[in-house]
């Protein structure tokens, strides 16, 4: 059996601190009332001088993840721990509804009312409160934004709609870029292919796949057992097309105990609905009345990209079968603002948060792109 870490059964600020870091816990409030929980690294082990004014980046993870996407790994290999020794104040965002945003002011978890919202939600509500909140306290008027996945569809969205939001942003960082998702090969595309009806009846309309007991079981013992550890990495192949070169399976238990971290099934559908529609739509409530009732229009409005004005460096995967290269290829023409691309051939998606060669690969050239903003 490998070892068991004791990081399988820490949180988020604990992955920090058990590591030397500095850590900061700071909750925000949404307008809509959901609190999120918000971790900050204000320096590094190697800059600790805590007068001085570092640069804020704000990292954003993807679907069914958390702000320990960018924790689980090595101090030296986590994007969160490189940034901050690189001189970067690092603040790591949650969305609603994963492990660090699961309280309302009015409803708890075990309501269906909790769980009424998609990422049309997180960029209309839990970014700008995030956003707006850390230039608050840092007192800094801009920062660099870096997200995975999902956290770079919200950021599409809410800089493309929120022009105040968008004027706080030197340049944001899109890593693994989903926008358009209609040419997904990932093995998940298959659920797509489900009527969201049938959807809620399988998983409810509540969680789906929270940070669970069952899970982070199999993570511990059979994750750790050397001649079952495969069926781990075999997994989040399946899913992620994961390449078991750039995976540290030492740290398969981590990852999986603290990932899958949560959403709503409503986000899950939401997504469904822009695979069978390949574009970008505010989510369908399923009846001309709902929508009218939402939209003021009988169907979903589509949301408009090429609104965006300020710089973006794309970071995209040549083996990535949930961001595909024909989705990021179309983002790439639908954006009309200053646009860095860098494609990677030998990662997929779930690379950009977990290789074990993110630094020689990506991560300096990032921080290289950063300091010229």
């Amino acid at each position: 059996m490998i070892p068991l870490d004791p990081e399988v059964y820490m949180n988020a600020s604990q992955l920090i601190t058990s590591k030397g870091y500095p850590c900061e816990d700071h909750t925000v409030l949404t307008e809509d009332g959901f609190y999120l929980e918000m971790q900050r690294i204000p320096h590094g082990i190697k800059n600790q001088d805590t007068k001085k004014v570092r640069p804020v980046v704000f990292l954003q993870h993807g679907v069914l993840g958390s702000s320990t996407n960018f924790l689980t790994n090595l101090a030296n290999e986590s994007l969160a721990f490189i940034l901050a020794d690189a001189g970067y104040d690092v603040w790591l965002g949650n969305s609603r509804g994963n492990t660090y945003g699961r309280r309302h002011i009015l409803y708890p978890t075990s309501s269906a009312m909790f769980w009424r919202w998609s990422f049309d939600h997180m960029a209309a509500f839990d970014l700008p409160a995030s956003l707006d909140y850390v230039t608050n306290v840092t007192g800094q008027e801009k920062l660099y934004y870096v997200a995975h996945s999902q956290g770079s569809l919200i950021g599409f969205l809410a800089f493309s709609e929120n022009q105040t939001l968008a004027k706080k942003i030197k340049l944001m960082v899109a890593l693994g870029p989903v926008y358009t998702v209609g040419h997904i090969t990932s093995s998940v595309r298959f659920a797509t292919i489900i009527d969201d009806k049938v959807l809620f009846n399988i998983f409810g309309r509540k969680s789906f796949l929270p940070e669970n007991l069952i899970i982070s079981t199999v993570a511990k013992t059979v994750c750790r057992a050397r001649r079952l550890n495969f069926l781990c990495k075999e997994a989040i192949r399946i899913v992620a097309n994961f390449d078991n070169q750039y995976m540290n399976s030492s740290r398969i238990p981590v990852y999986l105990t603290h990932s899958p971290a949560g959403t709503s099934t409503q986000n899950m559908a939401h997504f469904a609905q822009l695979v069978r529609s390949k574009d970008c739509k505010k989510y369908d409530y399923g009846t001309q009345a709902e929508n009218l009732l939402h939209y003021g229009h009988p169907t979903p409005p589509a949301y408009n990209v090429s609104k965006l004005k300020i710089p973006v460096a794309l970071y995209s995967g040549g083996r990535d079968n949930l961001a595909d290269p024909k989705d990021v290829a179309l983002l790439v023409k639908k954006l009309k603002t200053k646009v860095t691309h860098v494609v990677i051939p030998k990662w997929a998606h779930l690379e950009f948060v977990w290789a074990v060669d993110g630094w020689d690969t990506m991560y300096k050239q990032m921080i290289d792109l950063l300091r010229k903003y």
